[in-house]
């Protein structure tokens, strides 16, 4: 390859060799995400940004020892996004640890216009309700109609954005101060669309019982 990504598994090779060329296709194939180049050639516009550093310190034989922990949300803003976090002694180091585990865990939204005041057809909003847990956080979306707006938190809003949301209701309880588990329990949420869809092997392969 010209930028010098040698793939190392059954997915990287084909996308190195030009039979899959969308994200969305690579995750259809139920093949696991193990190198981030492969998010890097099928999505080059994609985005990051931190969410939240905070220095972590640990006690060990040697002594105590601190490290930084980094959470990063990484999209294209037009319905893929993940998040991840990332820890090393340095923030740079953190950084990029935490984007490459997000480019990992990457998920396609489910993106639609799901609100009954709407009924515009575009891919504005996520297209049912949905629900996602981390730690004491809970997040709620709801679809919304077009004009609403992104109707939460910064911490989700940060999120959604970078997920192509543009209207949505949210609502939150739980200790939401905790950006880790506020940004994860949104992230959790929008998984919980990409889950909904039914793969299509699996529909050719399900068997109707009489």
């Amino acid at each position: 390859m010209s930028n010098g990504w040698e793939p190392r598994t059954r997915l990287g090779r084909r996308v190195a060799e030009g039979e899959i060329t969308s994200m969305r296709d690579a995750l259809r194939t139920g093949l696991p995400l193990k190198e981030p180049e492969i998010v890097d050639q099928l999505l080059p516009g994609l985005e990051d940004e931190v969410l939240d550093i905070n220095m972590v310190q640990r006690m060990t034989d040697s002594g105590r020892r601190v490290k930084f922990r980094c959470v990063i949300v990484v999209g294209n803003r037009d319905g893929f996004v993940g998040y991840a976090q990332g820890r090393d002694d340095q923030v740079g180091g953190a950084i990029q640890k935490a984007i490459d585990i997000a480019k990992l865990n990457i998920v396609d939204v489910s993106r639609g216009c799901g609100s009954w005041e709407c009924g515009c057809g575009r891919p504005h909003t996520v297209s049912l309700r949905t629900t996602g847990k981390a730690g004491s956080v809970e997040v709620e979306l709801q679809p919304a109609p077009r004009g609403l707006g992104l109707a939460g938190g910064e911490t989700v809003r940060h999120v959604l954005e970078l997920a192509g949301i543009e209207d949505i209701w949210t609502r939150s309880s739980g200790t939401t101060r905790t950006t880790v588990n506020f940004a994860k329990a949104t992230f959790n949420a929008l998984t919980a669309t990409a889950e909904s869809r039914v793969p299509e092997r699996t529909l050719e392969k399900r068997e109707v019982v009489e």
